[in-house]
C-alpha cells in the first residue's frame, strides 16, 4: 500500500509540473474576457419606434504583459436597425471625482430616466423609471462608463486602487477603455463623441487630447455639461478673486428665482444678468483688484450694487470685504426664512437645524436626487438589463480620495489648454457647452470665461456652441430645460 501511494505521488507531481510548464509556455492564464449581458428593447421617440440593444458588463483593462489591472463597468446602447458604420457613438461619464455615470445615464441621455416632477422633485419612494422620450439614442449610440472604483468598476485582484485615482491616471484608464471598446466593437469607422458632466468635463477635455495624440483617434465632438476646465474659476481661496467675479451672475439668478431682488431687476432675468455680467467684469473686477486702495465711497458704492444684485444686505457685503463666497451665500440668502439654497441647483431649498450657522448642513439639491437615482439604477440593472452583481453600486463615492493632481500640485488644475490644442490640431472637432443659470457648483459665467480664454483662431472659435438653461447643474431634471437640451443636441449632432 505504501509503495502504491509513493508511485501515485511521483506520477502526480511530474504531471502537475508538466501542466504548469505548458501553461507558462502559452503565456500564463488566458486574459479575462469582457463579461456582458445583452438584452433587446424598443423606445418611442417622436412617435417612432427605436429598436435597440442594451449591453451591460465589465471590460477588463490589461497591462502590456496581458495582466488585468481593472474591470470597468459600462452600459452600452446601440440601435438594432442601423449599421454601425457611419453611426455616431458617444462615450459618456459624470464627474466627482468619484461619480458613476448614473446622472447622465438615467437623467439625460439614456433610454430610461428616473421619474421626477417637471421641476425636478422626486415622487414618494420607491423610485420609478419611465421611458426617456428625450433620449439622444435616435442621434447616437451611447456607452456609459463608470471609472474605476465608481459604479461596479473595481481594480483587478492584487492591484491598488490609487493607481487609477488621479487626473492623469483616470484619463489613461478611461482612454484605454475607449480604445479597447472601439477596437473590439469595430467602431473606428464611426463618428465619435465624448460627453461629460462636471468633473467629467475635465476628463473629456483631457481625453480628447490624450486619445488624439496617443492613439490617433480624432473626435467629431465634445459635449460639456456644467463644465469646469480651469479650477481657478471656482476655488474661493485667499488671494484668488476670480471666483467672486464669476459667481456673481449665478448669485443674481438665484436671488431672482427666490424673488429677493428689487422690482427693477426682478422683471426680466436675462436682461438683469446682462447688466450684472457687465458690472462683474468691469466695475466689480476693478474694485477687487484695488483691494485696500478702495476709498470708503468706492467701497460703499460697490457694496450697494452687490446688495442690489444678490439680495444680501449691503452691511453683510461690507463685512465680507465685498467678497461673499458660495458657502456663505447658500446660507445667507434665505436666512430670514430659515431656509438654505442648493449648490448643485440653487432653485432647491433646504432646512437646517438652526438659522445662525455660517454654511448649510447639506446640499438640498443633491439630497433631492441621490436616493431616487440610486434605487432606480439598482433596480434597473438587475431587472431590465439582467446584469447581476453583489457589489454595491457606488453612485458618488469618496473612496477615490485622495485624488492625485500630479503635475498640478501647488497650482490650479487647468485642462483648457488641452482642449485648445485638440481644437487646433483637429479642424473638424466641435464643442457643445451646456450651462444652467442656477448652478453654483460650476457657474455658467465661469465656463464662458474659460472658453473666452482659449486663444483660438476665429475659425476654431466658431466651432464652439454654447447653450443656457433655467435650471441647475443637472439641468435635465427640469423638464423644460431637458426639452431644450435635446433640441440643442440634435442641432449639434447635425453639424458637419
Amino acid at each position: 500500500m505504501l509503495i502504491r501511494r509513493l508511485l501515485i505521488t511521483l506520477v502526480a507531481f511530474p504531471l502537475s509540473a508538466f501542466a504548469q510548464e505548458k501553461k507558462e509556455a502559452k503565456g500564463g492564464d488566458p486574459p479575462p474576457k469582457d463579461t456582458a449581458v445583452t438584452t433587446s428593447h424598443v423606445l418611442k421617440l417622436d412617435g417612432k419606434s427605436v429598436n435597440y440593444t442594451a449591453t451591460a458588463g465589465t471590460l477588463p483593462l490589461l497591462d502590456e504583459a496581458g495582466k488585468p489591472t481593472a474591470n470597468v463597468f459600462y452600459v452600452a446602447y446601440t440601435r438594432a436597425d442601423a449599421a454601425p458604420e457611419g453611426r455616431p457613438i458617444t462615450f459618456t461619464f459624470n464627474g466627482g471625482p468619484g461619480s458613476s455615470s448614473v446622472w447622465l445615464h438615467m437623467g439625460a441621455f439614456g433610454p430610461k430616466r428616473v421619474a421626477l416632477t417637471d421641476e425636478g422633485e422626486p415622487p414618494p419612494p420607491p423610485a420609478r423609471l419611465v421611458d426617456n422620450d428625450l433620449s439622444i439614442l435616435d442621434l447616437t449610440d451611447l456607452v456609459f462608463i463608470d471609472p474605476v472604483t465608481t459604479g461596479y468598476s473595481r481594480p483587478a485582484v492584487g492591484q491598488e486602487a490609487k493607481k487609477f485615482h488621479g487626473v492623469k491616471e483616470d484619463v489613461e484608464a478611461v482612454g484605454e477603455f475607449i480604445r479597447l471598446y472601439v477596437t473590439r466593437q469595430k467602431r473606428w469607422g464611426s463618428p465619435k463623441y465624448l460627453a461629460g458632466e462636471s468633473y467629467g468635463t475635465t476628463r473629456a477635455a483631457n481625453l480628447v487630447g490624450h486619445l488624439q495624440d496617443r492613439h490617433g483617434m480624432n473626435f467629431n465632438g465634445v459635449i460639456l455639461v456644467s463644465a469646469i476646465l480651469d479650477f481657478q474659476t471656482a476655488r474661493f481661496d485667499e488671494g484668488n478673486d476670480l471666483p467672486h467675479v464669476l459667481f456673481l451672475p449665478t448669485f443674481t439668478a438665484t436671488a431672482w428665482y427666490h424673488k429677493k431682488l428689487g422690482s427693477e431687476y426682478q422683471a426680466d432675468l436675462k436682461r438683469t444678468l446682462a447688466e450684472v455680467e457687465k458690472f462683474a467684469e468691469d466695475e466689480y473686477a476693478k474694485a477687487l483688484m484695488k483691494g485696500d486702495k478702495l476709498t470708503d465711497a468706492e467701497r460703499g458704492h460697490v457694496a450697494e450694487k452687490l446688495a442690489a444684485f444678490t439680495g444680501l444686505s449691503a452691511d453683510y457685503i461690507r463685512r465680507a470685504n465685498l467678497r461673499p463666497e458660495i458657502g456663505r451665500f447658500t446660507k445667507e440668502l434665505l436666512r430670514g426664512d430659515r431656509r438654505t439654497v442648493g449648490r448643485f441647483d440653487s432653485r432647491m431649498k433646504g432646512t437646517d437645524k438652526d438659522a445662525v450657522g455660517e454654511r448649510h448642513e447639506y446640499d438640498p439639491s443633491y439630497a433631492t436626487v441621490q436616493g431616487a437615482y440610486t434605487s432606480a439604477l439598482n433596480e434597473y440593472v438587475r431587472g431590465s438589463l439582467k446584469y447581476e452583481s453583489d457589489l454595491p453600486y457606488e453612485i458618488l463615492t469618496g473612496k477615490v480620495q485622495p485624488w492625485n493632481y500630479g503635475d498640478y500640485q501647488n497650482r490650479y488644475v487647468n485642462v483648457a489648454p488641452v482642449l485648445r490644442s485638440a481644437l487646433t490640431k483637429n479642424p473638424h472637432l466641435r464643442v457643445f457647452l451646456a450651462s444652467g443659470y442656477y448652478d453654483l457648483a460650476t457657474p455658467y459665467f465661469a465656463a464662458d470665461y474659460t472658453m473666452n480664454h482659449l486663444h483660438l483662431e476665429a475659425d476654431r472659435r466658431k466651432r464652439i456652441t454654447t447653450a443656457y438653461y433655467e435650471a441647475g447643474h443637472m439641468m435635465y431634471v427640469h423638464r423644460p430645460s431637458h426639452e431644450k437640451l435635446k433640441k440643442d443636441l440634435a442641432d449639434f449632432y447635425a453639424l458637419k
